[in-house]
């Protein structure tokens, strides 16, 4: 199985769907955003993996929360893991999850990477981390295999029996023990070679209950389009990358006049508009091409209006969207939006 791949660590972000479980967690423990370092809003749509590292380790060290990591994992469900949580939730069987969940992790977080090895009736669950020599936390590696209990035992709607569990990092005296029995429900070894946890091989032939085959091979498809666009965003120049994740974040709030953009980015206008010609771009056009990715994916919801979805692309009226659309597409966003409905449901016919 090819693994979805890792940026450099420049590049690495966790998206605010992941990062939401340990905000939500650290403010029910009386935390403010200003004591962790976010503004009032709230998470932007992606954090460094640095910086939510650090928001671990602070919310847990602030909140003496000794287990942080534990608890954010165990509270992790299908929302936690963003768009590939729909492929997982498509699959026919655990085995087939933990395949999607290889190739598609990188659409919830780059913190590291999933591997899957069987050794007779032994199923090993391997999480490969890079950044921790670096940036050390113990809170990490135990919130994602918690996590992946969790959200296992969610599919399953019953505890997934594990035989062990294991963790690079030494256990912390200040822990209580008792926490990773119930959580975990298994013997859990420090200061092991490799995180990982084991479990009967039998498991991965569970069907996921509910999982709808016709719309397994659409998900699949629009999970893969999500990830090329990721593969590509990592190889954009960083001024671009940061201008974009500005407005992706900001247009909602109709703050992307590029003097709003430059301050949230702390430069100068003309310092801004000069890196961007260096790297091949200008403003104009990542606005004009953030918002016509956005219009895409929103229009694919049949939740949403296209009133709103005009408000979510920051323009103020929809019929500013709608001739901006017709630049794009040369027909009107409802035209768009039948035509893509007709070959979804052509497909799963």
């Amino acid at each position: 199985m090819i693994l979805s791949p890792l940026p450099t660590l420049e590049q690495a972000r966790v998206v605010d769907a992941y990062a939401q479980t340990a905000l939500d967690l650290a403010l029910a423990g009386g935390l403010a955003l200003g004591e962790l370092g976010l503004p009032a809003t709230g998470l932007p749509a992606s954090l460094p993996v640095t910086r939510y590292i650090e928001l671990l380790e602070q919310a847990a060290r602030i909140t003496g929360d000794a287990c942080f990591g534990l608890h954010v994992g165990e509270r992790m469900r299908p929302s936690t893991f963003a768009t590939y949580s729909h492929v997982v939730l498509s699959s026919p069987s655990f085995a087939e999850a933990v395949a999607q969940t290889q190739r598609f992790e990188g659409l919830a977080h780059d913190l590291g990477r999933t591997e899957l090895l069987v050794e007779g009736d032994v199923a090993i669950y391997r999480w490969h981390c890079p950044w921790l020599a670096e940036h050390p936390s113990r809170h990490l590696p135990e919130s994602v295999m918690a996590g992946i209990i969790s959200f296992a035992n969610w599919l399953a709607c019953a505890p997934i029996p594990v035989f062990s569990v294991a963790f690079v990092h030494r256990a912390d005296p200040a822990s209580e023990l008792a926490e990773y029995a119930r959580i975990f429900n298994a013997p859990v070894r420090f200061g092991a070679t490799v995180t990982e946890a084991r479990f009967p091989a039998s498991v991965l032939a569970i069907p996921i209950r509910n999982a709808d085959a016709r719309l397994f091979p659409v998900i699949e498809r629009h999970a893969e389009q999500q990830m090329q666009q990721r593969l590509r965003e990592t190889q954009m120049p960083p001024i671009v990358r940061a201008v974009r994740e500005c407005l992706i974040a900001q247009l909602a709030q109709d703050r992307v006049r590029v003097s709003e953009i430059a301050a949230a980015l702390g430069l100068p206008v003309r310092t801004l508009q000069r890196k961007l010609a260096a790297a091949g771009a200008s403003y104009a056009q990542l606005l004009d091409a953030v918002r016509r990715e956005l219009a895409e994916a929103y229009l694919t919801d049949p939740a949403l209006t296209l009133t709103e979805i005009a408000f979510l692309l920051g323009f103020t009226e929809q019929s500013s969207f709608n001739h901006a659309f017709r630049d794009w597409y040369g027909c009107t966003p409802q035209h768009w939006r039948s035509n893509h409905l007709d070959k979804r449901l052509n497909t799963l016919r």
